[in-house]
Protein backbone atom coordinates (compact mmCIF):
# COMPACT_ATOMS: atom_id res chain seq x y z
CA UNK A 1 0.00 0.00 0.00
CA UNK A 2 1.41 3.32 -1.17
CA UNK A 3 0.42 5.67 1.64
CA UNK A 4 2.47 8.28 0.94
CA UNK A 5 3.66 9.23 -2.71
CA UNK A 6 6.00 12.04 -3.43
CA UNK A 7 4.44 13.87 -7.07
CA UNK A 8 7.07 15.76 -8.52
CA UNK A 9 5.64 18.79 -10.86
CA UNK A 10 2.47 18.41 -9.55
CA UNK A 11 1.62 22.52 -10.34
CA UNK A 12 1.64 20.94 -14.30
CA UNK A 13 -1.65 20.59 -16.18
CA UNK A 14 -1.58 16.96 -15.13
CA UNK A 15 -0.61 16.95 -11.49
CA UNK A 16 -3.66 19.68 -11.08
CA UNK A 17 -5.40 17.01 -12.68
CA UNK A 18 -4.55 14.17 -10.67
CA UNK A 19 -4.31 16.02 -7.48
CA UNK A 20 -8.00 15.74 -5.89
CA UNK A 21 -8.05 12.22 -7.69
CA UNK A 22 -4.96 10.28 -6.10
CA UNK A 23 -5.39 12.13 -2.72
CA UNK A 24 -7.85 10.08 -0.55
CA UNK A 25 -8.01 8.62 3.01
CA UNK A 26 -5.65 6.48 2.71
CA UNK A 27 -2.95 8.23 0.64
CA UNK A 28 -1.08 11.30 1.52
CA UNK A 29 0.23 13.29 -1.46
CA UNK A 30 3.47 15.17 -1.59
CA UNK A 31 3.03 17.50 -4.21
CA UNK A 32 6.28 19.39 -5.18
CA UNK A 33 6.75 22.15 -7.57
CA UNK A 34 8.84 25.50 -8.17
CA UNK A 35 5.75 27.41 -8.58
CA UNK A 36 3.04 28.25 -6.50
CA UNK A 37 0.89 25.59 -5.27
CA UNK A 38 -2.62 26.02 -3.66
CA UNK A 39 -2.66 25.44 -0.25
CA UNK A 40 -4.47 21.95 1.46
CA UNK A 41 -8.00 22.42 1.64
CA UNK A 42 -9.53 22.10 5.39
CA UNK A 43 -9.39 17.80 5.52
CA UNK A 44 -7.02 17.49 1.84
CA UNK A 45 -4.52 14.94 2.53
CA UNK A 46 -1.39 16.81 0.97
CA UNK A 47 2.00 18.58 1.80
CA UNK A 48 2.91 21.34 -0.48
CA UNK A 49 6.41 21.64 -0.76
CA UNK A 50 7.99 24.38 -3.17
CA UNK A 51 11.56 23.41 -4.20
CA UNK A 52 13.52 22.54 -7.53
CA UNK A 53 14.02 19.26 -8.57
CA UNK A 54 18.08 20.16 -8.83
CA UNK A 55 18.00 21.32 -5.02
CA UNK A 56 19.85 17.92 -3.66
CA UNK A 57 19.26 18.71 -0.21
CA UNK A 58 15.39 19.64 -0.43
CA UNK A 59 14.79 16.55 -3.30
CA UNK A 60 15.93 14.19 -0.58
CA UNK A 61 13.95 15.86 2.00
CA UNK A 62 10.73 15.36 -0.10
CA UNK A 63 11.88 11.67 -0.78
CA UNK A 64 12.34 10.99 2.90
CA UNK A 65 9.10 8.58 4.29
CA UNK A 66 7.41 8.29 0.32
CA UNK A 67 6.80 5.34 -0.45
CA UNK A 68 6.83 5.72 -4.06
CA UNK A 69 7.30 8.82 -6.69
CA UNK A 70 5.29 9.94 -9.33
CA UNK A 71 7.56 11.80 -11.64
CA UNK A 72 6.00 14.68 -13.53
CA UNK A 73 8.10 17.66 -13.65
CA UNK A 74 8.86 18.13 -17.06
CA UNK A 75 9.02 20.39 -20.02
CA UNK A 76 5.97 19.10 -21.41
CA UNK A 77 6.02 20.04 -25.41
CA UNK A 78 8.96 20.86 -28.36
CA UNK A 79 11.85 23.09 -27.13
CA UNK A 80 15.53 23.73 -27.22
CA UNK A 81 17.25 20.68 -27.27
CA UNK A 82 19.18 22.30 -24.29
CA UNK A 83 16.04 22.57 -21.93
CA UNK A 84 14.88 19.23 -22.74
CA UNK A 85 18.20 17.86 -21.71
CA UNK A 86 18.73 19.80 -18.75
CA UNK A 87 14.93 19.27 -17.09
CA UNK A 88 13.42 16.68 -18.76
CA UNK A 89 16.74 14.26 -19.01
CA UNK A 90 19.18 15.21 -16.03
CA UNK A 91 15.68 16.09 -14.13
CA UNK A 92 15.00 12.58 -14.16
CA UNK A 93 18.22 11.33 -13.29
CA UNK A 94 18.29 13.40 -10.11
CA UNK A 95 15.07 12.55 -9.04
CA UNK A 96 15.64 8.45 -9.71
CA UNK A 97 18.93 8.75 -7.64
CA UNK A 98 17.43 10.86 -5.21
CA UNK A 99 14.73 7.87 -5.25
CA UNK A 100 17.18 5.30 -4.76
CA UNK A 101 19.26 6.59 -2.04
CA UNK A 102 16.25 7.37 0.33
CA UNK A 103 14.70 3.70 -0.32
CA UNK A 104 11.93 4.54 -2.35
CA UNK A 105 11.91 1.46 -4.43
CA UNK A 106 8.63 2.27 -6.78
CA UNK A 107 8.62 5.00 -9.14
CA UNK A 108 6.31 6.12 -12.03
CA UNK A 109 7.76 7.78 -14.81
CA UNK A 110 5.58 10.02 -17.17
CA UNK A 111 6.67 9.46 -20.67
CA UNK A 112 4.90 10.51 -23.67
CA UNK A 113 2.84 8.71 -27.42
CA UNK A 114 5.72 11.23 -28.39
CA UNK A 115 8.76 8.89 -27.67
CA UNK A 116 7.36 6.75 -30.52
CA UNK A 117 5.40 8.75 -32.60
CA UNK A 118 6.69 7.90 -35.95
CA UNK A 119 4.38 5.04 -36.48
CA UNK A 120 1.81 4.79 -38.52
CA UNK A 121 -1.52 3.39 -38.17
CA UNK A 122 -2.02 0.08 -40.42
CA UNK A 123 -3.33 0.74 -43.65
CA UNK A 124 -2.87 4.57 -43.60
CA UNK A 125 -0.20 5.94 -45.86
CA UNK A 126 1.32 9.08 -44.59
CA UNK A 127 3.96 10.95 -45.83
CA UNK A 128 7.72 9.82 -45.31
CA UNK A 129 7.10 6.41 -46.98
CA UNK A 130 8.26 3.20 -45.15
CA UNK A 131 7.48 4.58 -41.93
CA UNK A 132 6.55 1.24 -39.93
CA UNK A 133 3.09 -0.07 -38.58
CA UNK A 134 3.43 -2.29 -35.63
CA UNK A 135 0.76 -4.20 -34.96
CA UNK A 136 -0.56 -6.63 -32.26
CA UNK A 137 -3.30 -8.72 -31.01
CA UNK A 138 -4.79 -4.99 -28.94
CA UNK A 139 -2.86 -2.72 -31.43
CA UNK A 140 0.44 -0.96 -31.19
CA UNK A 141 2.63 -3.03 -28.33
CA UNK A 142 3.47 -1.09 -25.34
CA UNK A 143 7.33 -1.98 -25.31
CA UNK A 144 7.58 -0.81 -29.45
CA UNK A 145 10.58 0.67 -29.53
CA UNK A 146 11.17 4.14 -29.09
CA UNK A 147 10.60 6.13 -32.62
CA UNK A 148 10.91 9.86 -31.19
CA UNK A 149 9.10 12.48 -33.30
CA UNK A 150 10.80 16.12 -32.05
CA UNK A 151 13.52 16.30 -29.81
CA UNK A 152 10.88 16.23 -26.97
CA UNK A 153 10.03 13.10 -27.57
CA UNK A 154 13.54 11.71 -27.84
CA UNK A 155 14.27 13.18 -24.18
CA UNK A 156 11.37 11.39 -23.10
CA UNK A 157 12.73 7.80 -24.77
CA UNK A 158 15.54 8.66 -22.80
CA UNK A 159 13.40 8.69 -19.48
CA UNK A 160 12.18 5.60 -20.54
CA UNK A 161 15.76 4.54 -20.99
CA UNK A 162 16.92 5.83 -17.60
CA UNK A 163 14.09 3.95 -15.50
CA UNK A 164 14.71 0.52 -17.10
CA UNK A 165 18.23 1.24 -16.11
CA UNK A 166 17.73 1.50 -12.06
CA UNK A 167 15.23 -0.94 -12.26
CA UNK A 168 17.88 -3.29 -13.60
CA UNK A 169 20.60 -2.32 -11.60
CA UNK A 170 18.99 -1.06 -8.49
CA UNK A 171 16.04 -3.85 -8.15
CA UNK A 172 13.60 -1.29 -8.41
CA UNK A 173 10.26 -1.05 -9.88
CA UNK A 174 9.50 1.84 -12.56
CA UNK A 175 6.86 1.94 -14.83
CA UNK A 176 7.03 4.45 -17.99
CA UNK A 177 3.66 5.60 -19.00
CA UNK A 178 3.64 6.76 -22.78
CA UNK A 179 0.89 9.29 -21.97
CA UNK A 180 -1.83 10.27 -24.70
CA UNK A 181 -3.28 13.69 -24.45
CA UNK A 182 -4.60 13.92 -20.90
CA UNK A 183 -6.86 16.87 -20.66
CA UNK A 184 -10.73 16.97 -19.37
CA UNK A 185 -11.79 16.87 -23.08
CA UNK A 186 -10.07 15.37 -26.06
CA UNK A 187 -8.06 18.06 -28.10
CA UNK A 188 -8.30 18.04 -31.87
CA UNK A 189 -9.80 15.09 -34.11
CA UNK A 190 -6.38 13.10 -33.24
CA UNK A 191 -7.74 13.20 -29.34
CA UNK A 192 -10.54 11.14 -30.39
CA UNK A 193 -7.69 8.34 -30.97
CA UNK A 194 -5.47 9.21 -28.19
CA UNK A 195 -7.46 10.95 -25.02
CA UNK A 196 -6.25 10.11 -21.79
CA UNK A 197 -8.87 11.25 -19.46
CA UNK A 198 -7.78 12.06 -16.19
CA UNK A 199 -9.95 10.29 -14.42
CA UNK A 200 -8.32 7.17 -16.49
CA UNK A 201 -5.33 8.55 -15.98
CA UNK A 202 -5.51 8.45 -12.20
CA UNK A 203 -7.16 4.43 -12.38
CA UNK A 204 -3.49 4.12 -14.99
CA UNK A 205 -1.11 5.61 -11.85
CA UNK A 206 -2.88 3.86 -9.08
CA UNK A 207 -2.50 0.41 -10.62
CA UNK A 208 0.84 1.35 -10.79
CA UNK A 209 1.22 2.58 -7.68
CA UNK A 210 -0.95 -1.27 -6.12
CA UNK A 211 0.17 -3.86 -8.66
CA UNK A 212 2.69 -6.72 -6.98
CA UNK A 213 5.35 -6.60 -9.68
CA UNK A 214 9.02 -5.72 -9.92
CA UNK A 215 11.15 -4.55 -12.81
CA UNK A 216 10.69 -2.30 -15.56
CA UNK A 217 7.12 -1.55 -17.77
CA UNK A 218 6.45 0.35 -20.59
CA UNK A 219 2.64 0.93 -20.83
CA UNK A 220 0.20 3.11 -22.53
CA UNK A 221 -1.85 5.99 -21.14
CA UNK A 222 -4.80 5.61 -23.33
CA UNK A 223 -8.52 6.12 -22.69
CA UNK A 224 -10.66 2.69 -23.81
CA UNK A 225 -11.36 5.31 -27.03
CA UNK A 226 -13.90 3.28 -30.01
CA UNK A 227 -10.57 4.76 -32.50
CA UNK A 228 -7.91 3.60 -30.33
CA UNK A 229 -5.03 2.05 -31.91
CA UNK A 230 -2.70 1.37 -28.85
CA UNK A 231 -2.60 -1.81 -26.51
CA UNK A 232 -4.08 -1.42 -23.66
CA UNK A 233 -3.43 -5.49 -22.72
CA UNK A 234 0.11 -4.78 -21.24
CA UNK A 235 -1.89 -2.12 -18.27
CA UNK A 236 -4.60 -4.58 -18.08
CA UNK A 237 -1.75 -7.38 -16.70
CA UNK A 238 -1.23 -4.75 -14.03
CA UNK A 239 -5.29 -4.27 -13.11
CA UNK A 240 -5.80 -0.76 -15.67
CA UNK A 241 -9.58 -0.92 -16.72
CA UNK A 242 -10.12 2.70 -18.28
CA UNK A 243 -13.54 3.46 -18.43
CA UNK A 244 -13.63 6.42 -20.55
CA UNK A 245 -14.01 6.82 -24.36
CA UNK A 246 -13.64 9.97 -26.08
CA UNK A 247 -16.19 9.07 -29.09
CA UNK A 248 -18.88 11.41 -26.54
CA UNK A 249 -16.69 14.23 -27.54
CA UNK A 250 -16.71 13.37 -31.57
CA UNK A 251 -18.95 16.10 -32.59
CA UNK A 252 -17.45 18.93 -30.74
CA UNK A 253 -13.75 18.40 -31.97
CA UNK A 254 -11.95 20.33 -34.67
CA UNK A 255 -8.69 19.56 -36.24
CA UNK A 256 -5.84 21.65 -35.05
CA UNK A 257 -3.07 23.23 -37.13
CA UNK A 258 -1.43 20.02 -38.55
CA UNK A 259 -3.10 17.59 -37.81
CA UNK A 260 -5.08 16.82 -41.40
CA UNK A 261 -1.37 16.60 -42.60
CA UNK A 262 -0.55 14.10 -40.36
CA UNK A 263 -3.24 12.20 -40.39
CA UNK A 264 -2.35 8.36 -39.66
CA UNK A 265 1.04 9.44 -37.92
CA UNK A 266 0.74 8.05 -33.97
CA UNK A 267 2.27 11.40 -32.78
CA UNK A 268 0.06 12.97 -34.73
CA UNK A 269 0.78 17.02 -35.48
CA UNK A 270 3.89 16.94 -33.18
CA UNK A 271 5.50 14.98 -36.31
CA UNK A 272 5.17 18.31 -38.65
CA UNK A 273 6.78 20.94 -34.94
CA UNK A 274 10.32 21.94 -36.13
CA UNK A 275 12.74 20.45 -33.85
CA UNK A 276 14.12 22.63 -31.34
CA UNK A 277 11.17 25.19 -31.13
CA UNK A 278 8.73 25.76 -28.80
CA UNK A 279 5.11 25.82 -30.55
Amino acid sequence: MVSRLLVTGSAGRVGRLLRPRLAGPERILRLLDLADQAAPGPGEPVEVVRADIFDEVALAAACAGVDAVLHLAAIPTEESWAELLRVNVTGTQRVLEAARTAGVSRVVLASTIHAAGWYRRAGSTPEPAGVPAPEGPDGVPAAAPARPNTYYGWSKAAVESLGSLYADRYGMTVFALRLGACFPEPPGVSGLENWLSPDDCTRLVDACLRADTTGFRLLWGISRNSRRWWSLAEGRKIGYEPQDDAERYADQVRPLDGEVATAGLLGAQFCAYPLGERP
